[in-house]
């Protein structure tokens, strides 16, 4: 079985270790080898979370520099710092919207350009889509919707060998009732601004 690596990045309370998680659910689901492993970076405080996920027969769940085949990044500094896990031929889905670290809110660093960045990353790899999912997820009822707007443009973009039905099912199966709707509003948001912004990357 071909093997996909993917890394999620993000900044704690963004979701990105549930995302992680509902995406190995659907694997198993579907009979899909999967490794997860988790980077907590003072995620209480703010700091980076990172995610990687091996789908296929791998030995390993590391996922060394230059081996993403998809790197998702739910803040746009955090996916900038990250792009060295990716190649030429990598696929970027990144968040546009900032959540700049306390050290810019206090005056003591400079948020980088999320133009310049996004302008950055996309020369560095094959495919960026790009979009405001922070907008998104507000729409569906919640920023804590985030992760699952991002579930779904990379549903949309079909190089998982998973299918929409799976990663659906995993999110009725693993999220509370309570939320439920809301998550499902937000994949579909997520998938529809995957399949605007795919549609137009070369």
């Amino acid at each position: 079985m071909d093997i996909t690596r993917i890394i999620i990045v993000a900044v704690g309370g963004q979701g990105n270790l549930l995302a992680s998680h509902l995406v190995g659910e659907a694997a198993l689901a579907g009979g899909i080898p999967v490794q997860i492993s988790e980077i907590h970076g003072m995620s209480q405080r703010g700091g980076i979370v990172e995610s990687s996920l091996v789908l296929g027969d791998a030995n390993s769940s590391i996922i060394s520099e230059g081996e993403a085949d998809i790197l998702i990044g739910f803040e746009p500094s955090e996916t900038l710092r990250d792009i060295g896990k990716c190649n030429k031929d990598s696929l970027v889905i990144s968040n546009t919207a900032p959540l700049p670290p306390f050290t810019v809110a206090v005056g003591m660093g400079v948020y980088p350009s999320v133009d310049g960045s996004m302008k950055l990353i996309g020369s560095r790899v094959k495919k960026l889509i790009a979009f405001d999912a922070t907008k998104l997820a507000r729409e569906a009822g919640s920023v804590l919707a985030l992760n699952m707007v991002m579930m779904g443009a990379l549903a949309r973009t079909g190089l998982l060998p998973l299918s929409e039905k799976l990663l659906k099912q995993a999110i009725i199966d693993k999220t509370k009732k309570a939320f439920l709707e809301m998550n499902l509003k937000a994949f579909e948001l997520g998938y529809a601004a995957g399949a605007k912004a795919f549609n137009g990357v070369k």
